[in-house]
C-alpha cells in the first residue's frame, strides 16, 4: 500500500540532556523564551527536519534545528570567531620558533580552545576564522565544498587588459592548474595596482604563486571574506564572534 506523505511522521527521539525547545533557543540567542515560543507556535521551528510544537524538548549537542529555514547552532559549547590577521603574525597556536603567534592575540579572550580554519602566511593579513567546531572547519576547508574566499592585493603594474581573461581560463603551476573565480582592478597606484580576485582554491600560497606566474608578484595581500563572512571594519589584531546570522550562512555554504 503507498505511504501517505500527509501522515505525521514518527515522534523524534527525546535524548535525556534534552530540554525546552523555547530554552535551547533563547540560550542561543535567538530571542526571550516568549519570542520563541511564539516562533513555534508559528510553525517556523524545525528538529531534525519535523515541525516543533510547543512543549518539544531538543538537544542542542545532537538535533538538527532551523528557524526561518536557517540552521541554528544552538550547542553553547561551540564558538565562531573572526579575526583580523596583522600581517607578520604566524598561523598557529604554538610556534617553536617563538615568533608572534595567534595565541598571543586570543589569550584569555576565549574560555574554549579553539583552531584556525585554513592559514594565512606569516606576510599575509585579514580574515581568519577560528572554531572548536571540527565538522564545520573540515568542510570550510575541503575544495569539494568550493568554499569562496576572496582577497585585496597589491601588485607590480600596469595590468594589462588582457590578464583577467587569463586567470579565469586558468594558468598552469608547478602543482597543477589554477583558475579565479572573479578579478577587479581596484586601483592603480604608481607602478603598482590594487587588485580584488577570489578563488576558491585553498593550496599553499595559491595566491601569492598564480600572481607571480602571470608577472604580478603580490606586495601586500588582505584576505576580505571567506564565503559570506566578511572581515568588514574589524580592527588589525581584534576578534568578535560570529552572529547567529553569520554561523548559519556557514553551515549552507557547505550544504548544511
Amino acid at each position: 500500500m503507498p505511504r501517505d506523505d500527509r501522515s505525521p511522521k514518527p515522534d523524534a527521539p527525546v535524548y535525556e540532556s534534552a530540554e525546552r525547545l523555547q530554552k535551547v533557543l533563547a540560550a542561543a540567542g535567538v530571542g526571550s523564551r516568549r519570542a520563541c515560543e511564539d516562533l513555534i507556535f508559528r510553525r517556523r521551528v524545525t528538529v531534525n527536519g519535523r515541525v516543533a510544537q510547543l512543549g518539544d524538548k531538543a538537544d542542542p549537542t545532537r538535533d538538527v534545528i532551523v528557524v526561518d529555514g536557517e540552521r541554528l547552532q544552538a550547542d553553547v559549547r561551540l564558538v565562531y570567531v573572526a579575526m583580523n590577521k596583522p600581517r607578520g603574525v604566524v598561523t598557529t597556536m604554538a610556534d617553536e620558533k617563538g615568533r608572534t603567534e595567534l595565541a598571543d592575540f586570543i589569550g584569555a579572550r576565549l574560555e574554549q580552545r579553539v583552531y584556525h580554519v585554513g592559514r594565512l602566511d606569516a606576510d599575509s593579513e585579514g580574515l581568519l576564522l577560528l572554531t572548536n567546531d571540527g565538522t564545520l572547519a573540515h568542510k570550510l576547508m575541503h575544495p569539494s565544498y568550493e568554499v569562496l574566499k576572496t582577497y585585496l592585493a597589491e601588485v607590480a603594474g600596469p595590468i594589462p587588459r588582457n590578464l583577467s581573461k587569463r586567470l579565469l581560463t586558468g594558468v598552469e603551476l608547478e602543482d597543477g592548474p589554477v583558475k579565479l573565480d572573479s578579478f577587479k582592478l581596484v586601483d592603480t597606484l604608481g607602478k603598482s595596482a590594487q587588485v580584488e580576485l577570489t578563488l576558491h582554491e585553498g593550496r599553499k600560497h595559491i595566491v601569492r604563486r598564480l600572481m607571480a606566474e602571470v608577472g604580478h608578484p603580490v606586495s601586500r595581500l588582505i584576505r576580505t571574506s571567506i564565503g559570506p563572512i566578511k572581515l568588514g571594519d574589524l580592527r588589525t589584531g581584534r576578534l568578535r564572534r560570529l552572529t547567529n546570522a553569520e554561523v548559519a550562512a556557514l553551515f549552507k555554504a557547505v550544504g548544511d
